[in-house]
């Protein structure tokens, strides 16, 4: 497996164009202090009352991202970052155990696999997505990487809630078919299968995860099914975003002056 990006490098203070200007710092962990504050957040999201550790096997061997408020320290996001050669080492990532990634082992340019993105629970301030997505573009750019992907998630597995979100998904952005995973997880929902209805296209606009809706908007596609993660309680689909496809747009506004910088010490 690859190694994450060297402690010799960091991410740092974010300068957004906005109300909340010099509101959030973002800078890599740095320590153990860190990383486990990271799990405390996300065993917060993701685990919930049952106060169970979301630390497994891929924390040792991916680069952790944290994003804090300036003033007073406090962590308000993160996200773990890991880093592959081309699509020989796709079988390595975290979505592999989910999803039958065979298509993308072709793949020859270089990724990576965004996961447990997450943000403290109460808090909607938009600009610590954009402040995320920021240190996101910085670290594409600085290592090179042809392909961002992951697994974007929807709270819950009663799939009968995001009927209109999956219809859409399945309408207007299902991978291209060169790319597009296979079904290897035990309990799915497809997609083709099962949704034939006239969507609701403002229901399924909201019910999306805004992670998600981030990557759509830039070109992103998914599965074509969900899997039904018991162990989480959610429900996830594979989530690719080619960067050479980025509308010009889009990614002049991501490479902004005021975005984080990735800086060697």
């Amino acid at each position: 497996m690859s190694p994450a990006l060297s402690r010799g490098h960091f991410i740092g203070i974010a300068l957004m164009q906005s109300p909340s200007e010099n509101r959030y710092q973002v800078r890599q962990a740095g320590g153990l202090s860190d990383i486990a504050a990271a799990l405390q957040l996300r065993s917060q999201v993701f685990r919930g009352k049952s106060g169970d550790s979301d630390a497994d096997m891929f924390d040792s061997v991916c680069t952790h991202i944290l994003i804090e408020e300036a003033k007073s320290g406090t962590l308000v996001c993160c996200f773990r970052l890991l880093r592959l050669q081309d699509g020989r080492e796709i079988g390595q990532s975290y979505a592999a155990q989910f999803y039958d990634l065979s298509q993308l082992a072709g793949y020859a340019g270089s990724m990576v696999e965004m996961g447990r993105f997450c943000i403290r629970p109460g808090l909607s301030d938009p600009d610590i997505l954009r402040v995320a997505w920021g240190a996101m573009t910085d670290f594409v750019d600085y290592e090179g990487v042809d392909l961002l992907f992951g697994c974007s998630s929807f709270q819950g597995t009663d799939a009968g809630a995001y009927l209109d979100a999956f219809a859409l998904l399945k309408d207007r952005h299902i991978a291209p078919k060169r790319w597009l995973p296979r079904v290897k997880a035990p309990k799915v929902f497809p997609f083709v299968a099962r949704l034939r209805r006239k969507v609701d296209i403002k229901k399924a606009r909201l019910a999306m995860p805004p992670l998600l809706k981030s990557y759509l908007m830039m070109g992103g596609w998914v599965s074509d099914h969900a899997v039904v993660d018991e162990d989480m309680g959610t429900l996830h689909v594979f989530t690719g975003l080619e960067i050479g496809r980025v509308p010009a747009g889009r990614a002049r506004v991501l490479r902004a002056s005021g975005r984080p910088k990735l800086h060697p010490s």
